[in-house]
């Protein structure tokens, strides 16, 4: 069943990818833009392998809702994620290292239709699927799991719901995050590699 369920995740993940490209989304990514993201502004790149290497490196601190992104998501930012779940098991610090790997290269090759705010084009929007904050949240969240199982859950959800709001990232980058993420956890408990080299009380 897990893998049959991995394989359907991968396919839908490449059909997601595929259709943000192709633009089948790009009128839900507007929209929400206009609606539902308060915090987006009009950036002129995304940010590049320094500022995704060190946590706040180039962080945009607009108003209230960028501040708490920044803050609530640290934990998702890469170096920190890594140290994270490396401490709950090696194995599925590899498997983090291998979504990320798929996130770099998803967003180096799938460029989607110009996003905007206003009559200004977010350059940042073009090339930012999936997102690797999402991705991470959500690995970080099941390697906490055993220890902190309401506090995870409910510190993913929030960090999810302000990377929308900030507008570090639209539906779809978020939909392809969770999607990736669920796809690696799927493939580390296939590989025996959920659970972690340390057992704590849930």
């Amino acid at each position: 069943m897990s893998r049959r369920s991995a394989v359907a995740l991968a396919a839908a993940f490449a059909t997601l990818a595929a259709l943000v490209a192709g633009g089948a989304f790009t009128g839900l990514d507007q929209w929400s833009i206009d609606h539902v993201m308060p915090g987006a502004h009009a950036r002129a790149a995304r940010s590049g392998l320094s500022e995704g290497l060190v946590p706040l490196l180039g962080a945009h601190w607009n108003g209230a809702l960028g501040v708490a992104a920044n803050i609530v998501t640290l934990p998702a930012s890469f170096l920190l994620s890594l140290a994270i779940v490396a401490w709950r098991s090696r194995a599925l610090a590899f498997v983090l290292l291998a979504a990320v790997a798929v996130e770099v290269v998803c967003k180096e090759l799938i460029v989607r239709p110009a996003l905007y705010i206003g009559a200004h084009h977010v350059v940042a929007f073009d090339s930012s699927f999936p997102s690797g904050h999402t991705l991470r949240a959500v690995i970080v969240a099941a390697a906490l799991w055993p220890l902190l199982r309401a506090w995870a859950t409910v510190w993913a959800v929030v960090s999810i719901a302000l990377l929308e709001l900030a507008g570090w990232h639209t539906p779809t980058d978020v939909a392809g995050g969770v999607l990736l993420a669920v796809l690696a956890l799927l493939c580390a408990r296939g590989a025996g590699a959920l659970g972690g080299r340390r057992r704590l009380r849930a």
